[in-house]
């Protein structure tokens, strides 16, 4: 297949036939690129498993409208919300939070990995939308689509890093660099409490603010988690092993090394030094959102350069700094 202009209602349309004729589609979101199929459709959910090489438990995140046809792809895959869902759904979408919540029996059990939630998500990204429209217009309400790589790798944030990782192997929708940069918070909400799952752009204290409760944590509760996407201890992760240091940390270490140093890519927000030419400096941001926005990009161009390692300095403590601190913590795990 080819990549598409997402601007162009041709390819809208295109994308939407492919979609529900039950084959994949990639396509942006103000988070990360997804890679869809028709969520209703197990036999078509499976082929995202099969392309990412993904287990088949490892439950999808469907993506709705806004609007009307949001609202009726509420009520066909979920239970009716709990009223602080309700509230969150009213604050945040479209936007880059996922609920979980209480599935309907007999729909989308591929995409829930044969549990009884499900992950909901309203994108914002514009051309998101067109094609979830054209999509609920012919039929398909939803659109399972977790992030367009091989399971437990590095998250793409253009169509180009599509392309890297699929080839020629799928109908790609072009919607330019990802705003946001990492993948959606999640939200537990089919246990009576909001459970934070995962962290992203929209942080606790905004969701606590919208919904009147007090985020639990996870580990509180007695009932384990729901799977959700993106929680496992290791994922996001380039092919250089990575590690988080301290500023002070990581300057001694290149000191070591010297000008013997190679294969080595370091992104920190202080300022380093070293005496090799081999060793890859890059400045990380000081602002969060900024951060979120390059950390994927980052890593694959680390990968692409030769790196072997990769050394990064840990995020400052704090909610604004979660998601990213989170997918590092994830990435270094792996």
């Amino acid at each position: 297949m080819t990549v598409r202009d997402g601007r162009s209602p041709d390819a809208i349309q295109e994308a939407a036939r492919v979609l529900r004729a039950g084959g994949l589609v990639a396509f942006p979101t103000e988070t990360v690129y997804g890679l869809g199929a028709d969520a209703s459709r197990d036999d078509a959910v499976a082929g995202i498993f099969s392309a990412k090489g993904r287990p088949s438990n490892h439950p999808l995140i469907v993506h709705v409208a806004a609007g009307i046809k949001g609202t009726e792809a509420l009520s066909r895959f979920a239970q009716p919300l709990p009223p602080f869902a309700q509230k969150l759904v009213q604050a945040f979408w479209p936007g880059p939070l996922t609920l979980i919540v209480t599935r309907q029996p007999g729909v989308a059990a591929a995409a829930a990995g044969g549990q009884d939630t499900i992950g909901l998500r309203c994108p914002a990204h514009p051309v998101a939308q067109a094609l979830l429209v054209a999509c609920a217009e012919q039929g398909v309400a939803g659109v399972a689509g977790p992030s367009a790589n091989r399971f437990g790798r590095v998250s793409p944030t253009t169509a180009q890093h599509v392309q890297q990782e699929f080839g020629d192997e799928l109908l790609v929708i072009d919607g330019g660099p990802c705003e946001v940069g990492i993948e959606s918070t999640i939200v537990d909400c089919s246990r009576g409490l909001p459970v934070l799952l995962r962290p992203g752009a929209i942080t606790r204290t905004q969701i606590e603010a919208a919904c009147g409760e007090s985020l639990r944590d996870r580990h509180e509760l007695q009932a384990p988690d729901p799977r959700a996407s993106g929680t496992l201890e290791a994922h996001y992760a380039p092919s250089a092993k990575l590690r988080l240091m301290e500023a002070k940390a990581l300057q001694t270490g290149l000191d070591l090394l010297g000008a013997n140093a190679a294969h080595l890519a370091v992104w920190s927000r202080s300022p380093l030094k070293s005496r090799s030419q081999r060793v890859v400096l890059r400045r990380m941001p000081d602002d969060p959102a900024a951060a979120a926005r390059q950390l994927f990009a980052v890593l694959r161009a680390f990968d692409a350069e030769g790196a072997k390692l990769i050394w990064v300095e840990t995020p400052p403590a704090g909610p604004e700094w979660e998601g990213v601190r989170d997918r590092l913590q994830r990435a270094a795990a792996a």
